[in-house]
């Protein structure tokens, strides 16, 4: 009888690629980093996506790890750079440089009020506490009008350039003081955006544009480029101080946003340190997640104070800011 025979193969097992896995965890961070910096995001898509940008700041770190320890010098070295790229990017707006000049007080207070639904005792009391010498509206109704003026707005804020509407394109400034309406300085691009002259007691006037574009989606993506293209330039010297106070469905991360603060504006919640607190969506099973209500003012004018209030019944938080204007 014969005995089978043979050698025993035991197959060789094969490792798994963790310096692969270290580019596949780098890559989409590296290519997050270059459309940030360089004002890459094209179509609404990664328009909205670019809104996340300070969460992909912090996760930047993990693909760092990842790389590090899967001993990938080449990936761990663009992960750094990655990292230092976001962080850069988002970093400075936690740490408030702002040096509030000497000046005239001007305080603003800009609200989207989501079809005018937001509660009107809750901008009333706002109102009262925080004293703004401007309120901006955005979503402003006919009746939202009538229940503001009936809760005291009339007597708080007698003046006015409102542009109503049953839509969420309708918008307005009140004020303290006399408002002069400049009709021609918006073009008609998107919601109604009503800019006035404000008669800021002490000096020369003040102007204030009430921001709303249409939101990047889908095809208003490029509704959304043209009215930020569109909103006026900080004012030359010479010129009375500009702010423009709204909701302007854009974060610092987007490109058209950062493009219009190199037009001579600089965002008052980024001069103070509160650049990163979130604005959208409010009063949600979901907390605020994003920044894109803002108060942009002229160089020329101090920053004290910006903080972000929530209102019941909007989806949006107000934002508040305490200037000073030559």
């Amino acid at each position: 009888m014969d005995t089978v025979g043979g050698t025993i193969v035991t197959p060789e097992r094969r490792r798994f690629p963790v310096k692969t896995l270290a580019w596949m965890a780098v890559s989409p961070f590296a290519v997050w980093a270059a459309a940030r910096v360089g004002g890459l995001e094209r179509g609404s898509l990664t328009t909205q996506l670019m809104t996340a940008t300070p969460y992909a700041a912090a996760g930047s770190l993990i693909p760092l790890l990842v790389a590090l320890a899967a001993r990938n010098r080449a990936a761990a070295a663009v992960a750094l750079v990655t990292s230092a790229a976001l962080g850069f990017s988002v970093l400075p707006r936690a740490f408030g440089t702002a040096d509030a000049a000497g000046g005239r007080p001007l305080k603003v207070l800009t609200i989207n009020m989501l079809f005018g639904r937001a509660d009107t005792d809750s901008i009333i009391e706002l109102v009262r506490r925080l004293n703004p010498d401007v309120l901006s509206t955005q979503e402003l109704t006919p009746d939202a009008v009538e229940r503001l003026d009936a809760a005291g707005l009339k007597d708080l804020m007698p003046h006015r350039v409102l542009e109503d509407e049953y839509t969420a394109g309708g918008s307005g400034l009140y004020a303290k003081h006399p408002l002069t309406a400049l009709w021609n300085m918006v073009p008609a691009t998107g919601h109604k955006m009503p800019a006035a002259t404000l008669a800021l007691p002490g000096g020369r006037p003040i102007q204030i544009v009430d921001v709303h574009p249409f939101p990047p989606l889908g095809p208003h993506v490029h509704d959304w480029n043209a009215a930020l293209r569109a909103l006026p330039p900080a004012s030359a010297p010479a010129d009375p101080v500009r702010v423009l106070a709204g909701d302007f469905n854009a974060s610092l991360d987007h490109a058209a946003l950062r493009g219009l603060l190199a037009r001579g504006y600089k965002d008052a919640a980024d001069e103070v340190g509160q650049g990163l607190v979130p604005t959208w969506p409010a009063n949600k099973r979901i907390p605020p997640i994003i920044t894109i209500d803002h108060v942009l003012v002229d160089s020329r004018a101090g920053v004290r104070e910006v903080s972000v209030h929530t209102v019941p019944g909007t989806d949006h938080r107000a934002v508040f800011a305490s200037l000073t204007v030559p």
